[in-house]
């Protein structure tokens, strides 16, 4: 994928352009780690008060931010800069994507149970999708392994391989459509999570061939299920960006129910990336399930608005692992 270097003549400005499809599953592992820090946290004034002391992006996990108050403080091996386990399945999609070409379910399994398993990479919380589908994969041979691995469950993993599956896609909406079901089942074996995951799915893939965000919000609302629709709706009545009221109406917690409302509010409404990422933050909850999608979809967007790369320069230098991610979007 092309990479160029964009610079105005006779000035100091130059930036880094980058194709879209890129840019989609940069901003969306960027996202994802410049949340780290607060994710879990579920009290907005109490993010409030550490974005006026601390900052708000990339801040190492500590458990003091969490005390006395509502939240769940899983990241104290981390640090700044890290990716949770939803930016370390789009990573593992992304390199698995690299290496085979195309999505091999058996493969993928594979890799996910060497990944997330014992004795694997990760280290990390693991969740109730992840802890579920292990045990599924983990006393099976790889050709053993059922279609359908996944829990039932309703929770962001069903998300967190999309920028990388839809990045790679060169094919039709609805060939997407069939390949998104077959990844999310294998960890969310759950008819609302792949319905969240196909709406999704189809709004970035509107989005990276050439649709506004509007337009990619509203021409994928058929591709939501019945529980789906209505919110996502109701969501995009809204006039203004305020996402704190968008959370309280919505909720702020793993479900994509709650979630994907909250990801369209603001991608309907935040002018830019940065905007976005961090009124994600500020609400607080499951910051880093909803930073994956939104920071696809606003990044591919803006990098199509600007003759510049829409993530901030110093954001992309924070990512720990940032030269493992571009040496797998070249090849992609």
């Amino acid at each position: 994928m092309p990479l160029k270097l964009n610079n105005t003549e006779n000035t100091m400005n130059s930036g880094i352009q980058l194709e879209p499809r890129v840019v989609a599953v940069l901003g969306a592992l960027i996202a994802d780690s410049a949340a780290l820090g607060l994710h879990w946290l579920y009290d907005p004034a109490r993010i409030a008060q550490i974005e006026t002391t601390k900052g708000l992006v990339f801040l190492p996990p500590d458990a003091h931010d969490y005390a006395a108050t509502k939240g769940y403080f899983a990241h104290g091996s981390k640090t700044a800069g890290d990716s949770s386990g939803y930016g370390e399945l789009c990573l593992l999609m992304l390199r698995h994507l690299v290496q085979h070409g195309q999505f091999d379910r058996v493969a993928y399994q594979t890799e996910y149970r060497s990944h997330f398993g014992p004795g694997g990479a990760y280290i990390g919380y693991v969740d109730s999708p992840t802890r579920l589908t292990l045990q599924t994969l983990l006393p099976l041979k790889p050709e053993e392994f059922p279609e359908n691995s996944g829990a039932d469950d309703d929770q962001f993993a069903a998300l967190a391989t999309l920028p990388a599956v839809v990045a790679a896609h060169a094919g039709p909406q609805d060939a997407l459509k069939t390949e998104i079901e077959r990844i999310v089942r294998i960890t969310n074996n759950n008819d609302t999570a792949v319905a969240a995951a196909q709406y999704a799915g189809c709004v970035l893939f509107k989005v990276l061939n050439g649709k506004s965000i509007i337009q990619a919000l509203t021409a994928a609302l058929p591709h939501a299920d019945e529980k789906l629709k209505p919110l996502v709706e109701e969501a995009m009545q809204s006039s203004t960006l305020d996402s704190a009221a968008i959370a309280k109406r919505f909720g702020s917690a793993c479900h994509v129910l709650e979630g994907l409302p909250i990801i369209v509010h603001i991608a309907q409404h935040a002018p830019d990336y940065r905007t976005a990422i961090e009124e994600n933050i500020r609400i607080g909850g499951d910051s880093c399930g909803r930073a994956i999608m939104l920071g696809a979809i606003m990044a591919a967007h803006t990098s199509q608005c600007s003759s510049s790369n829409s993530i901030p320069l110093e954001w992309m230098a924070r990512l720990r692992n940032l030269s493992h991610v571009a040496n797998s979007l070249v090849r992609l």
